[in-house]
């Protein structure tokens, strides 16, 4: 169950017109900006992002990267980006970066539905002109890229209670570190975040709430609070 289900009373240009207002002149009103994304879907933060580019001539990515900053600034270009390309960038990020990052591979290809993953293998080869599997042959290795291979083809068996075991395979993930607490919160909100809130309890003792509200700051805490969306 998602904890993010946009609005039904939604208007684009008000949206795009209350993010240029945050944005604009002395200061950035990181609460207004807050207020405006976590409470529309993946489809309405698209509707915004043409909008404000057709109404006001500016590009929203660019406005929101001069203004922001750090993890605060990641989550919100991450929100602003339609799922599949966000995981896109991740995995590309992640085998192409400055060493490999497993967990991330991990974390993505083995949470993600078999529709998911083939839109992931479909955009990443139009984006980077590679497929995703020659990548990850190129760079990994043993069981672990067999793992992977066959993860990435996306011909997993899902069964009635999906939902379930993919929330607790992202809540095992949720306590590690930034960028994979980041990942989970942007690309979940919409989809299993309830579920994901209720294993990580179970897994750790605490609620996701408590644990972000003690172990992040600033604009970065406000964001993951309200894409979590309460306390347990």
């Amino acid at each position: 169950m998602a904890t993010v289900k946009g609005i039904s009373a939604f208007s684009a240009e008000q949206e795009a017109q209350a993010l240029r207002k945050a944005m604009k002149g002395l200061g950035t009103d990181e609460d207004a900006i807050i207020e405006s994304l976590t409470k529309l879907n993946v489809s309405q933060r698209q509707q915004v992002l043409i909008t404000y580019k057709s109404t006001i001539g500016r590009d929203l990515i660019d406005d929101l990267k001069s203004e922001l900053s750090g993890n605060f600034e990641r989550v919100i270009i991450g929100l602003m980006t339609p799922t599949a390309m966000y995981d896109v960038h991740e995995l590309r990020r992640a085998l192409k970066g400055a060493g490999t990052d497993e967990g991330c591979l991990i974390e993505i290809l083995a949470s993600r539905t078999n529709e998911e993953i083939r839109h992931i293998n479909e955009n990443y080869k139009l984006q980077y002109g590679s497929t995703l599997e020659d990548d990850i042959v190129s760079d990994t290795s043993s069981m672990f890229r067999r793992v992977l291979v066959s993860l990435a083809t996306g011909n997993r068996d899902e069964g009635t209670f999906v939902d379930e075991a993919l929330a607790q395979q992202d809540a095992q993930g949720l306590g590690t570190d930034d960028s994979t607490l980041i990942r989970v919160m942007v690309s979940r909100a919409e989809i299993d975040m309830l579920y994901i809130r209720r294993e990580f309890l179970a897994m750790y003792g605490k609620s996701l709430h408590s644990f972000i509200k003690g172990d992040c700051s600033g604009d970065y805490r406000k964001v993951l609070l309200r894409l979590c969306g309460g306390e347990d």
